[in-house]
């Protein structure tokens, strides 16, 4: 239930190929920064600024002045990237995804029409396709003894090798304001997570997070 495959549709996102020959979603986190330097200088200067080097915007995409794009980062067609966000570097925002009010983004992929509109931190994370995190949800991307994340998966965990992971939100993923997404988090296509959740492990296709112990089928 965790593979790329169950989680995303890939002709939703400009970094397709990014995901080319991997299994798990994570496995992307560590190419990102090459991923973008290598696509950058291909972009239509037709289509897309490059105002300063490693960063590449799409004409029709809107920059409020007070947001810093770090370096590397593209922006893509009609994407919103708005007061006082903060991106990083090594960040993919999709076709008309909004980064709101003080978000801050950090390796990370955000597929087509993602949403993460006001006080959002998202890091070490890949955001699929119409995702929404509500207000003040963040991504927590490291464990706070600082050992190395697995995905606990039903029949055993899957292990990462990775210190830094955020969670990986399937297509059309709805997270609730204020909650934490632990590290190694994994919702899979069409779920919700309830408001103030502190969400862990795998929550399945088409399932509310309700609280750990309460993760029911959508009707």
């Amino acid at each position: 239930m965790v593979e790329i495959s169950e989680l995303f549709d890939l002709d939703k996102t400009i970094a397709k190929e990014l995901f080319d020959g991997k299994t798990y979603p994570w496995e992307v986190l560590d190419g990102i920064k090459d991923f973008i330097l290598k696509l950058g200088p291909t972009l239509s200067p037709d289509e897309y600024d490059n105002p300063s080097e490693g960063v590449w915007v799409a004409k029709d995409a809107k920059v409020f002045p007070s947001a810093y794009l770090g370096s590397p980062c593209i922006i893509d067609h009609g994407a919103e990237i708005r007061h006082c966000a903060f991106i990083r570097g090594s960040a993919i925002v999709g076709r008309n995804a909004v980064v709101g009010n003080s978000v801050e983004l950090k390796n990370v992929v955000l597929f087509d029409n993602v949403q993460t509109p006001h006080y959002n931190y998202v890091g070490d994370s890949v955001l699929g396709f119409k995702a929404h995190m509500g207000a003040g949800s963040i991504t927590s991307n490291v464990k706070s003894d600082k050992t190395l994340v697995t995905v606990k998966v039903p029949g055993g965990p899957i292990e990462t090798g990775r210190k830094k992971f955020g969670a990986m939100l399937g297509d059309n993923v709805e997270v609730g304001c204020n909650s934490v997404l632990n590290p190694g988090t994994v919702v899979c296509r069409g779920s919700n997570i309830y408001p103030t959740s502190s969400a862990r492990g795998v929550v399945p296709a088409n399932s509310i997070y309700k609280d750990r112990d309460h993760i029911v089928t959508k009707k």
